[in-house]
């Protein structure tokens, strides 16, 4: 099994092991804050609410029973099937695409090891050569085997079509050949050790040769997954039904319909009328109150989940550190969920989450609004800009929060304008790939690998970094933290998020979370990396 809590040389996979809310106009002064773990008088504190892993209910439901169809209100819709085409996490289809691909590895979140799923074992003595082991006699659902070749080909595609995370794997793999037809080797330029994770999610979903042989036009999703795709009907419906040949344990589900509602409170609304058997939603209000009746379900909190991005690059306000630090001492997080949540989640300057193990309690600043005014006239003096934009969408919540960001910076000298996006495509789009704002409403969702998170959204050659942040002495930590577990590494976490504080790539304001709450009639169901729920053993009694 791969520990990932003790510190080892060898690891080995055995087959039995498995954003948008701010501070008014005003100081408000420490006797009006909330502590840090209050509910408003619900039963359960913060810290029990924001937990990982499944949730409620886990005695032993019994003999599975064979049969029905799991009904699934999603996140977020996958709106291709193609791994590169979306992004495979629990938010955005990666629940859909697990079902259909399988993942060579699942991460095990109560005993955070990593459990073999198409793989047989991965096995490496320096992290820096892997040796993956395919199980034999797993086969594609169009009857062609899971081998080697097959492997090499979906990692390829995966790469070449700049898959999620594409850049991470693209940077640190050397080489990957086939050993043989079941094992294939990965050599790394420098040691990985969370490199497994990869394999848990997007460049782990092995994709059928066929489903790729003419490329991403005319992709057809053929996996090895416990389902296969039945109908899709975009912005409405996705229907999965079982893989009758799938190599391990045969599902017990027919099948699963995922359904698509925009707001977290229809869903939970729906939910509670018995209509759906699983939701998915992160709204802190509705998230909270689900956790609070004590519905079972999977939670995964995430860090920095509430971060607004400060655009760094030249020509932009940003560019001046003080300007970048006066907006984030500005900031109040605590009233900022006040506003915008009636005080529900869990305002934070860290920009990891609580809930894991490796949390490093660090130094950070916060807000401070006589530290931001003077920041601000010195950046005048300067010769800074200081007249700011801010992008976020134009639902209600998003309105209400750029409502209180901008009298918050407004009360510490700047001039802010608003601009309200029509959706969440056009927020990425800005953000991402035409890094066209000066503040943006987003979030990094730091989890159970943070070196992946931070060198996607901060290392200064990484073509995702949103704010154009470029530091050497962060590429730095972030280098070194690759090389160990997160456990192992909690002075370099401690530093990057000092360095963070201090250098301000964005206003971190406050943890995150999914809840996939599920009735009680539904067992099985376990999580994953990436907030991804797997279904191979589902079922409804």
């Amino acid at each position: 099994m791969l520990n990932r809590t003790a510190t080892r040389n060898r690891v080995a996979v055995a087959v039995m092991a498995g954003a948008l809310l701010l501070t008014g106009c005003a100081d408000s002064g420490d006797d009006d804050k909330k502590d840090d773990n209050s509910t408003g008088g619900g039963a359960m504190s913060k810290a029990e609410i924001y937990t990982q892993g499944i949730v409620g209910d886990t005695s032993d439901p019994g003999e599975p029973k064979d049969g029905g169809t799991l009904e699934m209100v999603e996140y977020g819709e996958a709106r291709s099937f193609d791994p590169t085409k979306t992004i495979p996490n629990g938010a955005v289809g990666g629940n859909v695409l697990a079902a259909i691909y399988d993942t060579l590895l699942r991460y095990d979140v109560e005993q955070n090891t990593y459990v073999p799923l198409l793989a047989e074992s991965l096995e490496t003595d320096d992290d820096i050569t892997f040796t993956l082991k395919l199980r034999e006699g797993a086969t594609f659902s169009d009857g062609s085997p899971v081998n080697s070749a097959a492997v090499l080909g979906s990692i390829g595609y995966f790469m070449e079509n700049r898959g999620f995370n594409v850049l991470v794997l693209a940077t640190n793999i050397k080489d990957m050949k086939p050993v043989d037809d079941l094992t294939v080797e990965f050599t790394m330029n420098r040691p990985w050790a969370t490199f497994p994770m990869m394999l848990t999610s997007g460049a782990g979903m092995i994709l059928a040769p066929a489903a790729i042989k003419d490329g991403p036009d005319k992709f057809t999703p053929i996996g090895a997954g416990p389902f296969k795709v039945e109908d899709y009907k975009p912005s409405e419906e996705t229907v999965l039904v079982r893989n009758d040949d799938y190599f391990g344990e045969k599902p017990h589900l027919d099948k699963i319909r995922f359904s698509y509602l925009q707001a977290d409170r229809a869903k939970w609304e729906a939910f509670k009328t018995g209509k759906i058997d699983v939701a998915n939603f992160r709204a802190p209000e509705v998230l909270e109150e689900a956790r609070q009746e004590g519905v079972s379900g999977i939670m995964s909190p995430v860090g920095s989940g509430i971060n607004i991005w400060i655009n760094n690059r030249e020509g932009r306000p940003g560019e001046n550190l003080k300007v970048r630090q006066a907006i984030n001492a500005a900031l109040d997080e605590e009233l900022y969920l006040d506003r915008t949540a009636n005080g529900a989640g869990m305002p934070s300057r860290s920009i990891y989450s609580q809930a894991f193990s490796y949390y490093p309690d660090s130094e950070v600043g916060g807000f401070d609004l006589d530290k931001a005014k003077s920041l601000v006239e010195e950046a005048k003096a300067e010769g800074a800009n200081t007249e700011v934009s801010y992008i976020t969408q134009s639902d209600p919540a998003s309105q209400a929060g750029a409502v209180t960001v901008k009298a918050m910076l407004e009360s510490a000298g700047f001039k802010v304008e608003l601009d309200l996006l029509r959706d969440i495509t056009e927020q990425t789009t800005r953000l991402y790939v035409d890094h066209d704002f000066d503040l943006a409403m987003g979030a990094m969702s730091i989890a159970e690998d943070p070196y992946t998170s931070l060198a996607n959204n901060i290392y200064s050659t990484s073509p995702s970094n949103p704010a154009g942040y470029a530091n050497k002495d962060m590429d730095k930590l972030i280098d070194e933290l690759q090389a160990s577990q997160p456990i192992e590494a909690m002075d370099t976490l401690r530093a990057i998020d000092e360095l963070w504080s201090e250098t301000v790539p964005g206003a971190s304001l406050g943890e995150g979370g999914f809840f996939a709450p599920w009735q009680d009639n539904i067992h099985g169901i376990i999580p994953t990396s990436q907030s991804i729920m797997l279904f191979h053993g589902a079922w409804k009694s």
